[in-house]
């Protein structure tokens, strides 16, 4: 029996894109915290797990930013 391919969760793979968005933008933690509506801690435990970033969060980013939802997953 094979074993079982480690998948990346949905939620995994958006904050994956903030983050990389993030870094070409050359955006602070604590500027992107403000953006997510979030404290800087909250940030690194979407680092950890990424399951507790709700959509609010991210239409908040998208809206402050003036992105789409398409820009953010193209990159």
């Amino acid at each position: 029996m094979a074993k079982k391919a480690a998948r990346i969760t949905l939620y995994r793979r958006i904050w994956c894109k903030i983050r990389y968005w993030q870094q070409l933008k050359e955006i602070s933690d604590a500027e992107l915290a403000s953006y997510l509506q979030v404290g800087e801690r909250t940030l690194h435990q979407y680092d950890i797990s990424a399951e507790n970033v709700t959509l609010g969060r991210v239409d908040n980013l998208l809206y402050v930013t003036g992105m789409e939802l398409d820009d953010l997953m193209a990159m």
